[in-house]
């Protein structure tokens, strides 16, 4: 049945779209990305997740589903349902480690989503540093934030290497290890860009594991290694900047000063690296 009301809460979600199911973990994940359930009927399970973020544009969650249906059901959760602000995608058997894949089978999962059909939007930086600096506390806009800002926006976003789909939030706690394979979750920032963007924003233990990974990915890619690991370096003050002014912008929502102390920390990589 179609519902006419936007602000649809999840119970009557669940009666009307969802009667037979069951629910049977009221929160299933506690980041940044959205809060999620586990619903049940029969031997199907799926995650129900409602719109995280009220003051963002609808489009951008309605592209984290456009993106499932794309991208390839071996890599991505199966997406089963969407009305406004809310998504039903299949719930993942397998696990979620503190660690990320190794080296190699982590580069031939980022290859194999870069090998896909462009999502048809592109991920532009600059435009999120803007919002982040004008949604940051006025008391935490430093000059030397506004300084490499301006920098960066005189210098202009890298001209790709290679324009394929991105994740751009890959990290040990957005890929299950499933039976089959790796798949990755959490699409809410994909879209289509740079190849050496996604492993500029890798997060990965230290920039000597960053290296590996680029030498590796070259490898499986057929990419010279020595131009690929440049371009990623041309990327990281925007992916730091982004990381920086991400934190700066949560805490200013949520009032946790656990993201001063994040933020802090990129600045000071910012500001040693020159």
């Amino acid at each position: 049945m179609p519902l006419h009301n936007n602000n649809v809460t999840r119970e009557t979600l669940l009666s009307r779209d969802f009667p037979q199911y069951r629910l049977i973990a009221p929160q299933t994940h506690a980041g940044f990305s959205g809060a999620s359930c586990i619903i049940e009927h029969g031997d199907r399970r799926l995650v129900l997740r409602q719109r995280h973020d009220a003051t963002g544009p609808a489009f951008a969650f309605r592209r984290q589903y456009h993106a499932l249906k794309r991208l390839p059901a071996d890599l991505v959760p199966e997406p089963h349902f969407f009305h406004h602000d809310w998504m039903a995608v299949e719930y993942l058997v397998g696990e979620i480690k503190s660690e990320l894949p190794d080296t190699q089978t982590l580069a031939g999962m980022l290859y194999y989503l870069h090998r896909q059909s462009r999502l048809g939007w592109r991920i532009t930086i600059l435009p999120l540093l803007d919002a982040y600096w004008q949604g940051a506390a006025p008391s935490r806009r430093s000059p030397f934030w506004l300084a490499t800002l301006k920098r960066l926006r005189q210098r202009g976003e890298p001209r790709p290497l290679r324009l394929v789909p991105l994740h751009m939030d890959v990290h040990a706690g957005n890929i299950v290890h499933t039976p089959s394979g790796e798949r990755l979750i959490d699409w809410e920032y994909a879209g289509d860009g740079d190849v050496a963007l996604e492993l500029a924003a890798v997060w990965v233990p230290s920039e000597k594991a960053r290296q590996t990974l680029i030498r590796a990915y070259a490898n499986t890619a057929n990419m010279d290694a020595y131009q690929l690991q440049q371009q990623v370096q041309r990327w990281r003050p925007w992916v730091l900047m982004m990381m920086a002014g991400w934190f700066e912008l949560r805490f200013q929502q949520s009032a946790d000063k656990q993201f001063i102390a994040l933020a802090d920390d990129v600045w000071r990589e910012l500001q040693t690296k020159g």
